[in-house]
């Protein structure tokens, strides 16, 4: 199971780094998850250098391909060396953006008329694509998932953990990271905003 977090040029750390740890949190032999770039190394919004752990090529063939936001996103889907590269296919892969990465499953024609969530800035240019946005942090239909604002990745992590896991396991990662004192309601909280995305969906299993 490879999930690929799609990671670039001025990101977003809370889009990335948030959703890389809870799916951390599951441990089972074959279970990756990669900062996915089109470069050998990406800067953050704040200046933070990482490098790629996996290339666009190989987010065609993830299980699951999760899109950050960041600084850049405007100039991301304008770039069509990245936006030909990014072979994505909700009929075979688990699919979920973050703010402005919401804005890349519109313009690549992913989202049709399906609504979606996103961040307050994002908002007008996914409305401009032809994409309904929903004051919610999180929605999913079928293999495809948005969120909107920073802390709303610990969903989108959890959802896929959820459709390839089970929902006990994305509740157990959710406790983990939940703040001490607030767990069990930051788990209900969140499961409320997933579980009516999960009804009528199959497991994934890879």
């Amino acid at each position: 199971m490879h999930i690929a977090i799609l990671t670039f040029q001025g990101f977003n750390e809370l889009d990335s780094f948030i959703a890389l740890g809870v799916l951390h949190r599951i441990k089972r032999p074959g279970w990756r998850v990669s900062i996915c770039c089109p470069e050998p190394t990406v800067t953050s919004m704040n200046g933070v250098v990482v490098h790629a752990q996996s290339t666009l090529a190989e987010a065609a063939t993830a299980d699951a391909v999760l899109v950050g936001s960041g600084m850049q996103t405007r100039e991301v889907v304008e770039d069509p060396a990245i936006m030909t590269a990014l072979r994505l296919d909700p009929a075979r892969q688990l699919i979920g953006a973050q703010c402005s990465g919401t804005l890349v499953l519109a313009r690549l024609g992913l989202l049709g008329a399906v609504p979606a969530c996103t961040d307050l800035t994002t908002k007008p240019w996914v409305q401009a694509a032809g994409v309904e946005v929903l004051n919610q942090p999180f929605f999913a239909a079928g293999n495809i998932a948005t969120a909107g604002g920073c802390l709303a990745s610990p969903y989108l992590a959890a959802w896929v953990i959820a459709r390839t896991e089970g929902e006990a396991a994305a509740r157990a990662a959710l406790h983990y990271v939940a703040p001490v004192g607030e767990k069990e309601a930051y788990v209900e909280r969140a499961m409320a905003h997933l579980a009516p995305n999960l009804v009528g969906t199959a497991a994934r299993v890879a």
